[in-house]
């Protein structure tokens, strides 16, 4: 049996990497507390949270498609 880990396993260095140098420079991302969580590194609006980094991305763009469409 080898070290593979499952199609749905999740690699959290891997996945807060990707979302960092995505949206590293507007947002602040980390995971705590069961959590993927990123909050505006304006200090404004709400803290976005995901139970997996695809719904952390999600909300990430449509608060960023919220900012913009201002």
């Amino acid at each position: 049996m080898t070290g593979r880990g499952g199609v749905f396993d999740v690699d959290q260095d891997h996945a807060i990497e990707a979302l960092r140098l995505t949206w590293g420079g507007e947002y602040d991302i980390g995971f705590a507390d069961g959590a993927w969580r990123a909050a505006r590194l304006d200090g404004t609006g709400p803290l976005l949270t995901g139970q997996v980094p695809d719904e952390l991305a999600a909300a990430i763009r449509a608060d960023w498609g919220a900012r913009s469409a201002r």
